[in-house]
Parts: structure tokens; sequence; C-alpha cells
């Protein structure tokens, strides 16, 4: 396996910025991604990366799926988490007997990913640093985040230090953990209060710094960290993000300096608003909401652990999405008030 040559398969805001920074490292690198257009530009321009971190211009290989040959020993797999299946599908011929797919994405794709090309060839990682599209071709890098790395069942293999030391020279603060699903319910604890954000057309720290929103942004976390414990994960924090926080018994300064925290985090960096409200307000199309929740509210059922405020979240988001609901701030105060009245109902059966 060798991990400096690496194919990223989907470059968008994730694979986009990880592939530039990467290749220009010296690395090997080979993107693939199912926009014409974006893949058109960056043959013709190279991938453009601006934003308050560095601005720059780099060449690199870049194909439609329909077009790439060869075969890797790392594949880093950045698509959107709907799009999850059909990419693994499409990229598991080019993958080596050997080597890994590394999830560079939102969500617990690495389940789907290890049932398509095979658990031994899934590695997992969480990333939290934040870009966007802004258009074909050019990739807006807002601000640095936590990048994590780890085998599914724990181990500290070869592989994995190889992968680690590629993404070194991405986020040099990238570590290795023996808990990586501790650290992927953790984004979606940390997820669930970003969704709740993009109901609304206000910035990520608005939402976070509103006291009136935090009742409702603490019972989505909540629930997301019962369901965790229910399947006995550790769940870890970062950049703000404070699981403890979000126990079902904690104090309110306890949640409160988490929050704060979260904001403070986010004030650093040059990106307002979630990708998932860009998806609604810039580009009109589905986001990741079904796809990342999706597991998660199965596995409450078979817990018997109550969701409201999640599924309340969750069809919210499904009127955002369709056009139904329009962004907006009054969409926190409905569900907040849903949420309690499904708690509420759910008590008195």
């Amino acid at each position: 396996m060798n991990a400096e040559r690496i194919l990223v398969w989907g470059a968008g805001a994730i694979g986009g910025t990880v592939a530039a920074c990467l290749a220009r490292a010296g690395l090997d690198i080979t993107v693939v991604d199912a926009n014409a257009g974006h893949v058109a530009a960056i043959r013709d321009r190279g991938l453009e990366i601006t934003g308050p971190i560095e601005s720059y211009v780099q060449r690199l290989p870049a194909f439609e799926p329909r077009e790439v040959t060869g075969v890797w020993g790392t594949i880093f797999l950045c698509v959107k988490a709907l799009h999850t299946e059909a990419a693994a599908r499409e990229l598991e011929p080019h993958l080596a007997p050997d080597g890994a797919v590394v999830s560079l994405q939102n969500g617990f794709n690495e389940l789907i990913v290890a049932d398509v090309v095979g658990e031994a060839r899934a590695m997992g990682a969480f990333i939290n640093f934040g870009a966007d599209v802004i258009g074909p071709g050019v990739v807006h890098f807002g601000g640095r985040g936590a990048v994590v790395v780890g085998e599914l069942d724990g181990r500290h293999t070869d592989r994995l230090a190889l992968v680690h030391r590629a993404l070194l020279k991405f986020e040099p603060a990238s570590i290795v953990t023996d808990n990586i699903w501790g650290y992927l319910w953790g984004k979606m604890g940390y997820g669930a209060l970003l969704f709740a954000t993009a109901l609304t057309n206000a910035s990520i720290v608005e939402v976070l710094e509103d006291r009136d929103a935090r009742p409702a942004l603490t019972a989505l976390a909540r629930e997301v960290m019962a369901v965790a414990a229910a399947e006995r994960i550790t769940v870890m924090g970062f950049n703000g993000y404070d699981p403890a926080a979000f126990a079902p018994v904690t104090s309110a300064g306890a949640v409160d300096a988490s929050f704060d925290a979260m904001a403070a985090f986010n004030r650093r960096s040059a990106k307002t608003h979630t990708g998932v409200w860009r998806d609604i307000a810039i580009h009109h199309r589905r986001t990741e909401c079904d796809a990342q929740f999706a597991p998660i509210l199965r596995l409450a059922r078979e817990h018997a652990v109550p969701t409201p405020a999640l599924e309340r979240l969750v069809a919210l988001m499904r009127e955002v999405e369709s056009g139904t609901r329009p962004q907006k701030w009054e969409n926190l105060a409905q569900l907040s008030a849903d949420a309690v009245a499904m708690r509420t109902d759910a008590r008195s059966i």
C-alpha cells in the first residue's frame, strides 16, 4: 500500500481541499468527480483554493467516474453521504485487493463502504474543517478543524500510520485514534446542531449564541448522545463540542460552556453557514439529512430511546428541502415546541 499515491473520489469541498493540499506537498494525487463542469475546470485551470488560510492553484489529474482507469491502494471517499453506496460501487474496481477506502465524510458511511468493498478494506476518518465549492474548479477553504483517522476495529496498523502520515501534510494537528466511532458519534451530536442552524438563514455562530435556541439544540444533542450511550459508545469531544455537557443529567453551566466554545471555534472560520444551508439556499438540492440521521433513528427504535426532537428536525428539513417551508428563525421555535409536545404525548401513552 502506497499512501502517497491517493485517489480522491469526490473533489468538492472536502475532497478538493485535501487533494489540492496533498498534491501541493508532493503526493501523487488523482481526483474523480461526477460534476463534468468541475472536472473540466480543474483540467483547464487547475484546482483553485481560496480563503483566509491560503490561496493557490494546484494542477492535478481529474476525471469523471466513467473515465478513470487504474488501481490504487488508498482511496479517500469524499462524496455526500447520500451518494456513498453508488460511489463505493464505482470505485471498488479501482481499489487494490489489500487497499483501503478512507471515508472523509459526515455520518456513518464507513458501514456502507465496508458492506460494498469489505470490512477489511474500509477505514474511518473524522473531519471538521470548513470548506465550500464556490464555482467550477474553485473551493473556499474557510477554517481549520479536527482531523482524526482510525481503523474501524480500533487496531493500530501499518496502513493507518501511512494514511496518517499523508493527512499530516494537510492538517499538522491530525491524530490517530483507536476509537473512531466515538468521534463519528460526536460529530453526529454536533451535526444535529448544524442541521438545525440550516432551518434558518442565520449564521452558525448566531444560532449557537442565541439563548432562546439553545433548549431545542440541547435536546437534539442529548438525543444523539442517548442513542450513543445505548450503543455503549464512548463519545469523543472536539472543537468545543463536549459530549458530557449533553448527557441526560448535567448542569446548565456545562451546556452553556460547550455552546460558547463551539461558537468561539466557528467565529474563527470564514465559513459562516453550513454546507447543508448551501445545499438548500444556493444549490436548491437535497441535503444529507436523511442519509446521516436514518441510522441513528433506527438504532433509537431498537433501543427504545425516544428521539422526538431529532425526528422533528428531520421532518422540518424535508419541508425546507422541498420548498414548502422557508428557511426562517421561527423554525427553531417550532422545532422546540413540537419536540416538547411529542415527548409529552409519548409519556402519556
